[in-house]
């Protein structure tokens, strides 16, 4: 039995002081592939120079939206060159961020187009981040989708009518730690929605599970949240492993 975190930053800061043993954590929890996404053009360093440490932590390629400011255009073509030099799993993590701050909203969504059409030249998925903004982001992955598109919408937490109105555009569902909350309100999807469309992921070093929660995150606490999975589901710790496991090898291969 072995899992996939489909989502975890753990090139960033926060693992700066014990990054090596946080690994050796994940593997003894069986976690046997981390992706990770990129937030900007700062962040491509620390995660390409862990990446060629640790093979089994592979890296995406992509533009925050809560990174996205007046220069995007700019930004984005520096970051597409580097599709030129390497290869890389995926586009990501790009997306719609209404919480933080609203300035740069159609910077965001013309961002997140450009980097739909990275995808879909390089036939490799996309990840998407998505906060308050769910309805403008399906609205774009819709328009951009010609059959070539697929990915996660990473972090979901929304209603089984947006799951499923995920799940048509060919995209599976991130869940996270989210899902381990008291008032998460993922119990609803996580009953409806079959597990072929789901991936595991932690988003580490944020949103722990419980009973973890409040701590910093990361890829060695991804059993609780198939633990989670496998409860609301009346499935076995294994099945969830393996269906998961199999649904990100799938995409990302």
């Amino acid at each position: 039995m072995h899992y996939i975190d489909s989502h975890a930053h753990v090139f960033s800061p926060e693992f700066g002081q014990d990054l090596e043993e946080m690994l050796q954590r994940a593997q003894e929890a069986h976690v046997a592939e981390i992706y990770m996404p990129n937030i900007d053009l700062a962040s491509l360093d620390a995660m390409l120079q862990l990446e060629e440490r640790h093979p089994w932590c592979h890296s995406l390629l992509g533009l925050h939206p809560c990174h996205v400011f007046q220069d995007y255009r700019d930004v984005l073509a520096q970051l597409e060159q580097w599709f030129e030099r390497r290869s890389f799993k995926g586009v990501g993590e790009a997306g719609l961020d209404y919480y933080w701050d609203k300035t740069f909203i159609l910077e965001q969504q013309e961002a997140l187009r450009i980097q739909c059409g990275w995808a879909k030249a390089r036939q490799i998925p996309i990840v998407l981040h998505t906060r308050d903004a769910f309805k403008d982001t399906l609205e774009i992955i819709r328009e951009q989708q010609d059959g070539r598109l697929r990915g996660i919408f990473h972090c979901f937490s929304g209603t089984v009518e947006e799951a499923q109105a995920a799940v048509d555009q060919n995209f599976l569902l991130g869940i996270g730690g989210v899902s381990t909350f008291k008032n998460g309100g993922l119990e609803p999807v996580l009953r409806e929605i079959d597990l072929k469309y789901i991936v595991l992921e932690t988003d580490s070093p944020y949103l722990a599970p419980v009973p973890k929660r409040g701590k910093r995150n990361e890829p060695a606490f991804l059993p609780y949240v198939a633990q989670r999975i496998a409860e609301v589901k009346s499935l076995t710790l294994d099945e969830v492993a393996a269906a998961t496991t199999a649904n990100a090898q799938n995409l990302f291969a």
